[in-house]
């Protein structure tokens, strides 16, 4: 429970948040549609509270002391739940689709399979899937989760482990003889499927003591393309387990090198605080896929 007590004036802490954001009284008068001299009062009542200092001035603008910096980071995360609150009331985001961000090949291989149990489940959910193999930012695009590849550190974020993300090495069955166990010196010598611009499937042939660039290779420009084109028997292809586990399953693909590292892995990332009771049954369903 939140002791408002011991809380200094709300309107101290929106002054300072305003100026440690825009570092300048200035600015942040004209953004809180006051007067200069009202900001820099009420942050100086926030310095005398806390008996230190939380800004410095610097020419025409301010700069944020040790202090101030983490103060400006705990109240830009709080502020970012209380706007993201108030704008759902406004516009009425409860009946809104759930937006989720992630990489074009994650959708395609590993999502798409199993959408229809989830719409099955929640016929009234409706969902907004927004493929990219850049990183976007939740707040600012107004997403209400994403799924990323990496190790699980994003300061700021609400991280939750969805499913391993290993590195295999895979071929179509046409290409390998029957539980046929590939050495280094034959996998050198044969074919290979490679997603363009991927430094992690890179790093993962250097480990196992090959070298991308003198690989036999025709390259694709992503994950989902180079894929298909080793379900053809085109060559072999790096790939997470995760993305491939149906191929495997179903003989399409069968692995003959894998990588026993738990990291990186797939994970679901949401902005800190409450979230919409739609987003939260999307969330629950994920955990329960993987």
């Amino acid at each position: 429970m939140v002791d408002w007590r011991a809380l200094p004036s709300l309107t101290a802490l929106r002054a300072f948040a305003a100026t440690a954001d825009l570092r300048s009284f200035s600015q942040a008068a004209r953004a809180l549609n006051v007067t200069h001299a009202a900001v820099a009062q009420q942050v100086r009542a926030l310095e005398d509270h806390f008996g230190r200092s939380l800004v410095q001035r610097e020419g025409r603008g301010v700069s944020l002391t040790v202090e101030g910096e983490r103060l400006a980071a705990a109240l830009g995360e709080g502020f970012s739940v209380i706007q993201r609150g108030v704008e759902a009331l406004r516009s009425g985001e409860a009946d809104q689709p759930v937006r989720v961000t992630l990489t074009a090949s994650f959708a395609a291989q590993w999502l798409m399979p199993r959408l229809r149990d989830f719409w099955e489940q929640y016929p009234d959910i409706g969902l907004s899937l927004h493929p990219d193999n850049k990183v976007v930012d939740l707040h600012r695009e107004r997403m209400d989760l994403g799924i990323r590849y990496g190790n699980g550190d994003w300061p700021g974020l609400a991280v939750t482990y969805l499913a391993s993300a290993r590195l295999v090495v895979a071929g179509a069955p046409s290409l390998l003889a029957s539980g046929q166990t590939l050495t280094l010196a034959e996998m050198q010598g044969m074919e290979w499927i490679l997603a363009r611009n991927w430094p992690e499937q890179d790093n993962f042939l250097r480990t196992l003591g090959l070298d991308p660039e003198s690989l036999s290779a025709t390259e694709f420009p992503g994950e989902e393309l180079a894929i298909a084109a080793a379900r053809q028997g085109l060559g072999l292809v790096v790939e997470s387990m995760a993305l491939i586990e149906a191929d495997v399953a179903e003989g399409r693909l069968s692995v003959v090198h894998e990588s026993p590292e738990k990291l990186p892995a797939y994970f679901v990332i949401t902005l800190p605080g409450p979230q919409r009771a739609a987003a939260r049954a999307f969330l629950r369903w994920l955990q329960a896929q993987a």
